[in-house]
């Protein structure tokens, strides 16, 4: 239903446009609050970068992350990221993630980044103070924050936007109404836009999601992901429908697809019934985070990787690069 009325599919936003108007008028005040410096920002000492969306649901910002760090850490850059850490809960905070750390006290994103960059990471809802924390423990080139575009508590040098390019900004309106954050018009400000699969507008950023071998949970053993059989595709996300679609691409056996909530905790009891006896569970390495503790031998997960190419990108990480390279000069 909420797609339908997201999307402008269905005349239902009417009812909850005075929400959407009070949203906006908020979420407008609060900006200017901070560009009139009648609320101030703290500015860490390094360079931050941060990775956000204009609409809520999920438009592929993990994979960008993970893309940013990855590539910043090739050119010999020290890179931290925090995060607010959906979906978890620490005892206190800041957090600094270790290997030991589980979703539930980090969220599923940020123990993804850590075990996928091996970039150290802290959680806060306070983002400067998993800044400051990370600064007090490692020696740091830049800092990537995942999600915080309306964070604007915590300056930052680079703002990046990803937009979902099939989806787009839906109706428009400001949610409930609709799906926006912030409106449409918040882009020129920004330093770049990743339109996440679909067409890129001109001066937008191509991104596609490359998947990789499904991986087994408990072995690790890798696998054309069209080889399995009689698989169960799952998926926990911002919108799971980009998960089935990609294992259609790769002409994946689906015999049926479960979809959960984004952030979904997970146990043993909730998806053992998922897939039946001779049937393979395909689920996001998003998913996979927060049931390695409880994996059973039938169970798989498909990692996928942001590929950004192009001058535009290269423009981009240049002037990160740049920005880097003043600090330590």
């Amino acid at each position: 239903m909420i797609d339908r009325i997201w999307s402008g599919k269905s005349p239902l936003f009417l009812l909850l446009l005075p929400l959407a108007w009070l949203y906006g008028l908020i979420s407008n005040l609060i900006r200017f609050s901070y560009k009139a410096g009648l609320k101030k920002s703290w500015r860490a000492p390094v360079p931050v970068v941060v990775v956000g969306n204009l609409t809520a649901g999920g438009n592929g910002k993990t994979p960008v992350v993970i893309w940013l760090v990855e590539t910043l850490q090739q050119h010999g850059f020290r890179v931290g990221v925090v995060s607010r850490g959906y979906g978890g809960k620490a005892e206190s905070y800041p957090l600094l993630l270790s290997e030991e750390t589980s979703t539930a006290q980090a969220g599923d994103e940020p123990v993804l980044i850590s075990q996928r960059t091996g970039a150290p990471v802290a959680v806060s809802p306070v983002r400067s103070d998993a800044v400051k924390a990370l600064l007090a423990s490692h020696e740091l080139d830049v800092i990537i924050t995942d999600d915080g575009l309306q964070h604007y508590a915590l300056a930052r040098d680079v703002e990046i936007v990803v937009i979902d390019g099939i989806r787009r900004f839906g109706n428009g309106h400001w949610l409930p109404a609709g799906p926006m954050r912030e409106r449409r018009s918040r882009l020129r400000s920004v330093d770049a836009v990743i339109t996440n699969g679909g067409t890129a507008h001109s001066g937008e950023l191509a991104m596609i999601l490359q998947p990789g071998k499904a991986i087994n949970l408990l072995t690790g053993e890798q696998r054309d992901p069209a080889s399995l059989q009689n698989v169960v595709a799952m998926a926990g996300i911002g919108h799971p429908p980009r998960f089935f679609a990609t294992l259609k691409q790769l002409d994946v056996n689906v015999q049926k697809e479960v979809a959960f909530s984004d952030h979904q905790p997970y146990t043993l009891d909730k998806l053992s019934g998922v897939a039946q006896s001779g049937q393979v569970l395909l689920m996001t390495e998003k998913d996979a985070v927060k049931c390695r503790s409880f994996a059973q031998p039938n169970w798989w997960y498909l990692p996928v990787d942001a590929k950004i190419e192009g001058v535009l990108a290269e423009k981009l990480l240049q002037k990160i690069s740049d920005l880097i390279l003043k600090k330590i000069r």
